[in-house]
């Protein structure tokens, strides 16, 4: 019985360290965020805005994203905060999602522009091949666990 128990506890706190390491290496070992002056250039020169809705239906206590989206020719500049998380990628797609099951049936379509490295802002850019004009919503993905992060429509 005490080995049974032994097993037991060292198994849940084997677990539980993992869990916590998956969730907190990607902050300590998260970049500074751009500096203002960068985020606030492409701000002024931005062809698109996308602000963030509160309460989208993928989001959750773990997953979610507040803040706004700049949108250039050539960059994308997030201003705000994600949650934390490990393999954010960011996608453009052709129509408004908000679910993981939603992106999924329209991810072979979508744009990859790049990784999230930084959750207080960040900026990736955007090929010279990518046409904006075919895109309407931005998402924030983690890859790793198919989760949904957050969206913004900006056309």
């Amino acid at each position: 019985m005490r080995i049974l128990v032994l097993l037991v506890s060292h198994g849940v706190t084997l677990a539980l360290g993992f869990a916590l390491g998956v969730y907190f290496l990607p902050i300590l070992i998260a970049p500074p965020a751009p500096e203002a002056s960068l985020l606030q250039q492409i701000e002024q020169n931005a062809l698109y805005t996308a602000t963030i809705k509160e309460n989208l239906k993928g989001s959750d206590t773990l997953h979610w994203g507040e803040g706004t989206f700049h949108i250039n020719t050539d960059k994308v500049a997030f201003t705000g905060t994600l949650a934390p998380g490990p393999d954010y990628r960011v996608y453009l797609v052709p129509e408004f999602v908000e679910t993981e099951a939603q992106f999924l049936d329209i991810k072979s379509g979508s744009q990859y522009l790049g990784d999230v490295k930084s959750f207080d802002g960040f900026i990736v850019s955007i090929a010279t091949t990518v046409q904006l004009k075919n895109y309407t919503t931005i998402i924030v993905w983690c890859e790793t666990f198919g989760e949904f992060i957050t969206a913004a429509k900006f056309r």
